[in-house]
């Protein structure tokens, strides 16, 4: 089923999100030390069906001719396609979620202006085709608002720092959701309490499939990260090094890979990441934020294998292939280079960089970055779909 066989055409504007830099929320007013900060919507992920990205193209917010984009990389080849889906106007920003053990890819679109709720949809082809849902909320505007656990069982982020499920993906599909926790309650809590709970930026599912939440806590040194065991939420790590212990930490980005979780972590004026493995976690080193531009992240997202980029400003882009490595600076990235991919190479990395409705797709080879694709969008300036 497709989006416009389904009937799901939903006209509306937008008044949008982030073209590029740091997302930022303000926090509540018991917490005015803090700045909370999440990371921008631009992001890619690594699924059994292939490889994913999302970027915004178009114009300018104001104008509203800012459209967010998916493309795909199927698993074994070497070329981009777009595989937006279509029907739904996606200026307010798309979240994307691995689901079905893998097998399929579920997206979130998020609402703009006067919409209310987030669309869905999902495919198992390699976004050939898609079938529609729905949450009848809004999503967080961040990029891991989604999880989708083996089991089919579903998270979504919402908007107001809440967190609804779903029992199973035909739940999720139906738009049957409760909610799991809010806010308030998350921050009631007894970890909560102790890191002093101000956002909620990223859900994901951790071993045995136990609900997780992250976000940023005004307590220095001490990391957000919470699982849901049998209806209580208890701290679930990182234990920050002792440098840190002078630091705010807040967590940019959370998931789960086959050897545990990964997340991102912005620790004061440093970005880390960190893995756990049964519980255990292991916290890389730091690489300093762009002087005079807060953490100057731009996009980041998360290899299959535990591997975590960071687009910095400047053209600066990093990466780390997993616990016990050191942060390796890329060669300087390809102008307007909005997100970056792992690459079909073991090791290797895709940029891809936007002007306007171009895409144009560079890959790393060695010390140098050679253009091996464009991508022509098909956007309708003026419109909201």
């Amino acid at each position: 089923m497709n989006w416009r066989g389904a009937g799901l055409v939903l006209a509306c504007t937008v008044l949008v999100s982030l073209a590029g830099g740091c997302g930022t929320q303000t926090a509540p007013a018991t917490t005015p030390t803090l700045h909370v900060q999440t990371a921008p919507l631009a992001t890619s992920l690594v699924t059994p069906q292939g490889t994913w990205a999302v970027a915004v193209m178009g114009g300018s917010a104001a104008s509203e001719n800012n459209f967010w984009q998916l493309f795909v990389r199927p698993a074994g080849a070497s070329r981009w396609s777009l595989v937006t889906p279509e029907g739904v106007a996606d200026n307010g920003g798309l979240v994307a979620a691995s689901g079905a053990g893998g097998a399929s890819l579920v997206v979130g679109f998020r609402p703009s202006q006067d919409l209310t709720f987030s669309p869905l949809a999902s495919s198992s082809d390699t976004g050939q085709a898609w079938a529609p849902g729905l949450l009848d909320a809004a999503l967080a505007d961040v990029p891991d608002a989604l999880a989708v656990a083996p089991t089919g069982r579903t998270l979504a982020l919402l908007n107001d720092g809440g967190i609804e499920t779903a029992a199973t993906a035909a739940a999720a599909a139906a738009g049957h959701w409760s909610r799991l926790t809010s806010l308030s309650a998350l921050k009631a809590s007894a970890p909560g309490r102790t890191c002093g709970l101000a956002a909620v930026n990223a859900v994901t599912f951790g071993i045995n499939n136990v609900p997780m939440a992250a976000g940023s806590c005004v307590r220095r040194g001490v990391a957000g990260v919470f699982a849901d065991t049998g209806g209580t939420w208890q701290a679930a790590g990182p234990a920050m090094p002792v440098g840190f212990g002078g630091d705010q930490v807040q967590v940019l980005g959370l998931t789960s890979t086959k050897e545990g979780d990964v997340a991102l972590l912005l620790a004061g004026d440093d970005l880390v990441a960190a893995w756990s493995d049964e519980g255990r976690w292991t916290v890389s080193g730091p690489i300093a934020a762009p002087a005079g531009n807060e953490q100057g992240v731009t996009a980041s997202g998360f290899g299959a294998d535990g591997s975590v980029w960071v687009l910095l400003g400047g053209g600066r882009a990093e990466t780390i292939a997993g616990p016990g490595s050191a942060w390796q600076v890329l060669p300087s990235v390809p102008a307007g280079t909005a997100t970056l991919t792992p690459g079909p190479a073991a090791g290797s990395y895709d940029a891809l960089a936007v002007s306007g409705s171009k895409l144009t797709v560079w890959q790393l080879a060695e010390t140098a970055w050679a253009k091996a694709q464009v991508i022509n969008v098909p956007i309708q300036y003026g419109s909201s779909s």
